[in-house]
């Protein structure tokens, strides 16, 4: 039977709908809601789906979690079609051979309309946004209506995902905050030159961690929740976790329907990873039944989930100031981090914590708890060992789970630890691959296209060479490696965001290449784009005048005035 209430990790609420936990965001008790039974897959769910393009898959897996009791089929299915009609390709999510001889596969995410692997989760959640509010304003008008206010913190690629899944989304405003001058250009631009007047994108002085802070403050504020419905549109929302399922069950029958693939051979996924979200979706799906043999996590070298694994269950933050954090590109995001954290090519990546790792922690103290308990005394339990593990993070910067609970992990995953010397190394060794290995699309259900669709995003120069981003190169290079442990096992590996998001990495590494010419693969929604018009807010007085800002700018859009 399908699980359809969800609780929170700290143990403060549980039986919450569907829709209660993606309006919320963000348990009362400050934990992140999973749901109370992760579903199996139909007995029949290997022929039944086999043969199923992106979205009717997706209508599929979301159905195990979404009650058609909160939102019909047919509904379902809409919001779904509305989701994924933006993309550019027309398989969604394509997995591409690099090396079949190798049995190497890389899963293109990088399709949507922001270029980057979150608008495969962001898209639908604007819609579910847009559903819900519908729904509980009809007939309303004016202040009676539902008004959603969702705020949240970018380094980069969430905000724009974040814009352009709410863009012009009605009973809804949204508010960006950024470190001014330290995201890249290209990536300002996407938030900036939205002008829907739903879109408010508020430059801040100061770090990432600034304007995390003043999100956490608003979030807590009770002058702003007093009469404003705040929300969450970062990987903390479950409906992102959820979306991001469809892609693994998808790569899989693309692999299983090639006529290279040799049934029974085993499958890995690689996953380039830092707040643990992504790689999370695919471990649901495993657990549902998905017949993944590990999932690797791929870290840069931020690697509090690598040395987790390594160092026998020990989970702490090791924070770096000064020059020994110094690297990465400051062109593309490096100065835009978490303070404390090492800068690096992948700066996505570059974290101190990885937040929905409590996620997977809950299930780990509950599968492990004793067996003879009631599943009321087991939730109670992970409850507490939660809270328990996260207060010593608090306090003390680390904490270690039992030796059962890391068994548990190991038996499910692996990690790999890449400098960004590898990242480099790994852009360009699949760049001057021979011949031989030159990539190809693997054909999928919706492969041909019609001849007025625009074409996908180019990710090949014109002498067929690969151009892969550096957080792609990441898991990439954890993918060889696992290879060459594992011969004869399949790996696909995560491509998470198109190259021209960091196109100052990809130079770094391809600019001696003969014939290399980046232009080549910029797509043509980026040419002009930092030259357009733009909106956007000097946000001065902290979290007092950005609480000021957010009051004025809805209370203007609820009378019309937007």
């Amino acid at each position: 039977m399908a699980s359809q209430r969800y609780l929170s990790t700290r143990g403060g609420s549980s039986g919450l709908s569907f829709e209660e936990v993606v309006l919320k965001g963000l348990a009362a008790d400050g934990g992140l809601f999973i749901p109370e039974e992760i579903p199996a897959l139909p007995s029949s769910w290997e022929s039944d789906w086999r043969h199923l393009s992106f979205e009717d898959l997706a209508f599929e897996i979301l159905s195990l979690y979404i009650s058609p009791r909160e939102i019909p089929s047919e509904d379902l299915r809409r919001i779904v079609g509305r989701s994924y009609s933006t993309f550019r390709h027309p398989d969604v999510t394509p997995l591409v051979a690099l090396d079949e001889e190798k049995q190497l596969y890389l899963l293109e995410l990088f399709h949507g309309p922001t270029f980057a692997f979150k608008d495969v989760a962001l898209q639908f959640l604007g819609n579910l946004f847009e559903y819900f509010l519908v729904r509980r304003n009809q007939g309303k008008a004016g202040k009676e209506r539902h008004h959603l206010t969702v705020i949240g913190a970018t380094s980069g690629d969430t905000g724009s995902a974040a814009i352009y899944g709410l863009r012009g989304k009605k009973d809804v405003s949204i508010f960006i905050l950024y470190p001014k001058g330290r995201v890249s250009k290209i990536q300002e631009a996407q938030m900036t030159t939205v002008l829907d007047p739903n879109v408010h994108c508020l430059s801040v002085e100061g770090s990432f961690d600034d304007c995390q802070d003043i999100v956490k403050a608003l979030f807590a504020d009770e002058d702003l929740n007093a009469t404003h419905n705040v929300a969450a549109v970062n990987s903390i929302n479950w409906a992102r976790i959820l979306a991001q399922m469809t892609y693994y069950f998808h790569s899989y029958f693309s692999l299983t329907r090639s006529p290279t693939f040799v049934s029974g051979t085993e499958i890995r996924f690689v996953v380039p990873s830092g707040n643990f979200g992504d790689i999370l979706a695919g471990w649901f799906t495993k657990r549902m039944g998905l017949p993944a043999s590990k999932l690797i996590i791929a870290t840069n070298a931020n690697d509090i989930l690598d040395r987790f694994f390594k160092s026998g269950g020990h989970y702490s933050k090791e924070p770096m100031h000064g020059a020994a954090a110094e690297g990465g590109l400051p062109a593309d995001g490096a100065k835009a981090h978490s303070a404390g954290v090492q800068e690096t090519l992948s700066p996505a990546m570059d974290i101190l914590v990885s937040s929905n790792f409590e996620r997977l922690l809950w299930y780990l103290a509950f599968g492990t708890a004793n067996p003879a308990d009631s599943v009321a005394a087991r939730r109670k339990v992970a409850g507490e060992t939660i809270r328990t593990w996260l207060d010593e993070l608090k306090r003390r910067g680390g904490f270690s789970v039992g030796e059962d609970v890391l068994d548990a992990a190991v038996g499910e995953f692996e990690s790999e630890r890449v400098g960004d010397d590898e990242t480099v190394t790994t852009i360009r060794r699949f760049y001057t691959a021979s011949t031989s290995t030159t990539p190809t699309t693997v054909p999928g259900l919706n492969s041909t296209s019609n001849a007025t669709d625009p074409p996908p995003p180019k990710t090949k120069a014109q002498n067929g060479r690969y151009v892969l981003d550096p957080h792609s190169a990441i898991g990439l290079t954890a993918a060889l490696r696992s290879s060459a442990r594992n011969p004869h096992a399949a790996h696909i590996s995560l491509a998470t965001a198109h190259p021209a998001k960091f196109s100052n990495a990809v130079d770094l590494a391809l600019k001696d290449e003969q014939g290399y010419d980046f232009g080549q693969v910029l797509p043509q929604e980026f040419v002009g784009l930092e030259e357009r018009e733009r909106r956007v807010t000097d946000a001065d007085g902290g979290m007092v005048g950005v609480r000021e800002i957010v009051k004025a700018e809805v209370e203007a859009e609820v009378r019309g005035e937007r």
